[in-house]
């Protein structure tokens, strides 16, 4: 008889687990992705860039991720989910330390570039290992899911109380400092996420690459699509919002802070509901909560309205992305997560790539950001109306 030791990765308690792989998308979306947003004011003075340049910066890093989704299913087929969690984590933090070392346009490009294609083979890899972890406990699984996807609020937050007062602190011009200690503080993470090896089954880790039909899940597409778009228009401006509406650092990090906390909160908020994610139904509800919380500040700018805001929008915008990895497990056998779920992040980063540069072209054209989350609100309510089109999959669909 072989006895297991009751310390390896196989007997780890499974939340445990999901919050080790958590620090990928820590780092890769909570702290790579989003934090441009708390900097993007300073940057866009400092370098004298319109709100269409600024939009630019998103729309290549949602480019690089799009692109990212497109080669994840191949090269975690090709590495393992594991090497591929890994060395795309370390590439996010190089390209953290490369955004901080010059006001150059095409070197900035080329780091936002680097951190979308590296956060997105994270995300499908750690997706993929996160639904097989969350696979052995099937009545807490929708929970464990959301512990992976709970990771981007931890970066949130964490940037969120350290980057607007360094930028109040040392003033304009400072941004690049932010850039490196987000680098820094991101080095500092990575121990606990490599040296925590995590047991993935073979049918899952070594899969062959399937065909993806896109037919059964269109509205479903369409609706992960507009939602990419809709969201990321609310994260990269809404910081510029508060701080055109007069919102000094303490404001513009509250506020940061509490979407952080709040996508913290999603997995307990949520967790009945992604329970029963085989259609379409629970990412509409979702989405349809984030279009909420994201046409609030057309209201109001009260600090008030906007805490309100932060707090229903961060509960909601990974919860659809969770949503979306639920959807895939109950709908799709094991083998075939890594490939649908990267085709999923592929038209959510189509959106991404699209949402920014649109947004910010549109708030150039009238001269009021109100416009460009209009937009952004707009979006988000239409993609909540096409997923809750979405039917569960029938096998033949799901195995095409």
């Amino acid at each position: 008889m072989t006895i297991q030791n009751p310390q390896s990765p196989c007997n780890a308690h499974p939340a445990r687990v999901l919050l080790v792989l958590s620090l990928a998308p820590t780092i890769g979306l909570g702290i790579g992705r989003f934090v441009y947003s708390l900097v993007l004011p300073d940057m866009r003075e400092s370098l004298g860039w319109s709100y269409a340049a600024a939009g630019f910066m998103n729309t290549i890093n949602a480019a690089g991720y799009l692109a990212g989704a497109l080669v994840a299913a191949r090269v975690c087929a090709r590495f393992g989910l594991r090497r591929s969690l890994h060395v795309g984590t370390l590439a996010c933090v190089f390209a953290l330390a490369l955004s901080g070392l010059s006001g150059n346009f095409v070197l900035l490009s080329i780091s936002r570039l680097l951190i979308g294609i590296s956060a997105a083979i994270v995300f499908v890899a750690g997706g993929a290992m996160a639904a097989t972890v969350a696979q052995a406990h099937p009545a807490r699984a929708s929970l464990l899911i959301s512990l992976f996807y709970a990771g981007p609020g931890i970066g949130i937050l964490a940037s969120g109380l350290l980057a607007p007062f360094m930028l109040d602190f040392f003033g304009p011009g400072s941004w690049w400092m932010v850039w490196l200690a987000m680098a820094a503080l991101s080095i500092a993470l990575l121990p606990t996420l490599l040296t925590n090896p995590i047991e993935i089954p073979a049918a899952v880790s070594d899969t062959a690459i399937g065909r993806f039909a896109v037919r059964p899940v269109l509205p479903y597409l369409i609706g992960y699509f507009l939602f990419g778009a809709g969201y990321i228009a609310y994260m990269t401006f809404m910081i510029a919002f508060i701080r055109d509406a007069g919102g000094g650092a303490a404001a513009q990090s509250a506020f940061w802070c509490l979407i952080g906390l709040s996508a913290f909160a999603a997995p307990w908020v949520w967790r009945r509901l992604l329970a029963r994610g085989q259609s379409g139904a629970s990412t509409a509800i979702i989405i349809a909560w984030n279009a909420l919380g994201a046409v609030l500040p057309l209201f109001s700018q009260s600090p008030a309205m906007l805490a309100v805001s932060a707090l229903v929008f961060g509960v909601a915008f990974f919860a659809v992305v969770t949503a979306t990895t639920a959807f895939v497990r109950f709908n799709y056998p094991a083998a075939q997560w890594p490939s649908a779920i990267a085709a999923m992040t592929v038209a959510f980063g189509i959106g991404q790539t699209l949402g920014p540069i649109a947004t910010g072209l549109l708030t150039d054209m009238t001269g009021s950001l109100a416009s460009g989350l209009g937009l952004s609100a707009s979006l988000l309510a239409i993609g909540g109306v096409a997923a809750a089109i979405q039917r569960p999959l029938a096998r033949e669909d799901a195995q095409d």
